[in-house]
């Protein structure tokens, strides 16, 4: 069962495969003969699944409709492979780009569990007072569902059916890749899945089909990533590229419905009275790392205390808990238990297909979300949830709109989905259900394609919190520097992989070392001309990191803003990637070196 879209698909699918040859041709690549919707493993009869479910969260598995647009792991591609899973250094999901923005801080550490265990205490950011606004890009008042869908926290955990498909001994630096670079195509690693814990900020209920769980406090969830595909991405299973392990965090402990991608129901994605709310500007601390499981053995398990008000939730990644790895030769699943891939964060130690090179992080997603005015285009179906009552639409129209490239000129076709402020949903978790009304006319880029690809909603333009007060903009995150055992990490730097979603970042040349790449910017080539940036709060003894507009002052550093990303090391990598130099974890900024790795 594949997608019901009336509107713009089959544009979609074409201008975007025109999109990947034309990357490909820049760099020299053979493109003839290449059919993204069919080529690569298919899946076998043995299983059948589901008509909905997440055993490909970005939606275009074309044996499964999904049951939520989940932001999913960021995949990286590799240079001079021209197949139908990825050209010059993108990642394709049956023929379709799939990646997003994702603006990173990565700590680094070889303390003995350092990979496996981590606290951090997190102050949650406000919203200002005053209605968001849609009139004056750049100076509009801001809500943090414009800004993110989900700030998360990253850790990588054993999977041996993903990506590279290999075995993987927990807690252990033996699985890291030891092949890096352009010319590199065999991980030699262990097989990796991508752990989120993942923060929802309230304003745009509900979750199901949108981001937030109510419009008052925020929620959480751990989620888990896999990539069913061989080294090199030489061949993926296309019914069940990325599957998903989706879990709220709850009082109790207990998902709110299946949590494996091949057993989800909407029951799954839609919070209960156990999950955990939080409310803007409390404080949590919460610590990731493997417990003690359901049955003997161990899981990995997030526990969420906040410190503000007294409440507390946790989620495991256990077999008992219905959490699953997935086959990756006919996408069928077997009860499983999630645990740490790496004993230390070294800086090799990282997710080999993710296009961020990370273990330990946080990091805001970003580049989802446009005001509007009015919207067109409605769709003849909820692509999510068809029970939703709530008229959804695919065209933005207002200021933001008209002040970036018109739509058919880029990747971008369509800003799906798309509500009017004051939406309730009717009937979106069965008869008789609804949610508060959405706070604001706007579109989320989720359907279509996974982001903003002409940079022009809310989160490229200067409307992000500057300081930890709200005023026009949200009082940002407060974000004590992470422990491992009581321990700081000892270095930390920052990456992006906007490049990968700016369709002016061509590769140009190839060669015995890689390539080079020219159209690669931070902040990217929107009318806006702004990118949000890390800075350091350091006052006392204290150090903390915001994430946002934060200029440096007396007790700010703000590693030179935009330029804190480094060069395009796409070169090295094989693929467009912006990387800083690493930092020493103190309480100023410090002077930086490049991250290499051997």
């Amino acid at each position: 069962m594949s997608r019901k879209w009336h509107v713009r698909d089959l544009r979609l699918r074409s201008i975007l495969a025109a999109f990947s040859l034309v990357i490909a041709g820049s760099l020299g690549l053979a493109v003839t003969g290449v059919t993204p919707a069919t080529a690569g493993v298919q899946g076998s009869s043995s299983y059948t699944p589901a008509p909905r479910g997440e055993l490909d969260c970005n939606g275009f598995s074309p044996v499964q409709s999904p049951i939520r647009g989940n932001l999913c792991a960021d995949i990286r591609g590799f240079l001079g492979i021209s197949n139908s899973n990825t050209w010059g250094g993108r990642f394709y999901d049956n023929g379709h780009y799939i990646g997003h923005d994702e603006p990173d801080a990565t700590f680094l550490s070889s303390h003995p569990g350092s990979g496996n265990d981590v606290t951090w205490t997190v102050t949650l950011g406000r919203d200002p007072k005053a209605a968001p606004g849609d009139a004056v890009p750049g100076k509009d008042v801001s809500h943090w569902f414009e800004l993110t869908p989900a700030p998360w926290f990253s850790m990588a955990l054993c999977d041996p059916n993903s990506y590279p498909e290999t075995p993987c001994t927990p807690e252990s630096d033996s699985n890291a890749p030891t092949c890096f670079g352009p010319n590199c195509t065999v991980a030699n690693g262990g097989g990796s899945a991508f752990m989120e814990f993942q923060l929802y900020p309230p304003g745009n209920p509900p979750f199901a089909d949108s981001e937030s769980c109510n419009d008052k406090q925020w929620c959480a969830a751990l989620t888990i990533d896999s990539a069913e595909c061989t080294e090199g991405f030489a061949q993926c299973n296309p019914d069940c590229e990325e599957p998903l392990n989706f879990g709220f965090i709850q009082k109790n402990g207990v998902p709110t419905g299946p949590p494996s991608p091949q057993e989800q129901t909407l029951a799954s994605e839609v919070p209960n009275r156990q999950t955990l709310l939080m409310n803007p500007g409390d404080t949590i601390r919460f610590r990731m790392f493997d417990a003690p499981a359901p049955g003997g053995g161990r899981a990995f398990e997030v526990l969420v205390r906040d410190l503000s008000t007294g409440q507390s939730g946790y989620m495991q990644a256990s077999a008992a808990n219905g959490f699953q790895t997935t086959s990756a030769a006919d996408c069928s699943g077997t009860p499983f238990n999630f645990q740490p891939e790496y004993n230390t964060a070294g800086v090799n130690n990282v997710i080999p297909w993710g296009a961020i090179q990370t273990d330990i992080s946080t990091e805001f997603e970003t580049g989802h979300w446009e005001p509007c005015t009015s919207l067109s285009e409605e769709l003849t179906s909820n692509p999510f949830d068809p029970a939703d009552g709530s008229a959804d639409y695919n065209e933005c129209n207002g200021p933001y709109e008209n002040a970036g490239p018109p739509d058919g000129t880029t990747p971008e076709l369509g800003e799906a989905e798309c509500y009017y402020a004051g939406s309730t949903h009717p009937g979106y978790d069965g008869p008789g259900t609804s949610t508060q009304p959405d706070l604001m006319t706007g579109c989320q880029d989720d359907v279509f394609q996974n982001g903003d690809l002409d940079f022009d909603g809310t989160p490229y333009w200067t409307e992000w919190p500057t300081g930890n007060v709200p005023g026009r903009y949200p009082s940002t995150f407060v974000e004590a520097m992470p422990t491992t055992h009581g321990r700081s990490y000892s270095k930390f730097f920052f990456q992006t992989d906007i490049a990968l979603s700016e369709y002016t970042c061509l590769g140009n040349t190839l060669g015995g070392g890689g390539g080079t790449s020219t159209g690669c910017t931070v902040p990217p080539q929107g009318p806006g001309n702004f990118y949000p940036y890390w800075s350091e709060l350091h006052a006392g003894g204290f150090c903390a990191l915001e994430f946002g507009n934060v200029r440096s002052n007396p007790v700010v550093t703000d590693f030179g803003q935009d330029s804190e990303y480094g060069q395009n090391l796409f070169g090295t990598l094989g693929y467009p990637e912006f990387e800083g130099p690493t930092y020493n974890a103190r309480c100023h900024g410090g002077s930086g070196h490049h991250v290499s790795r051997t």
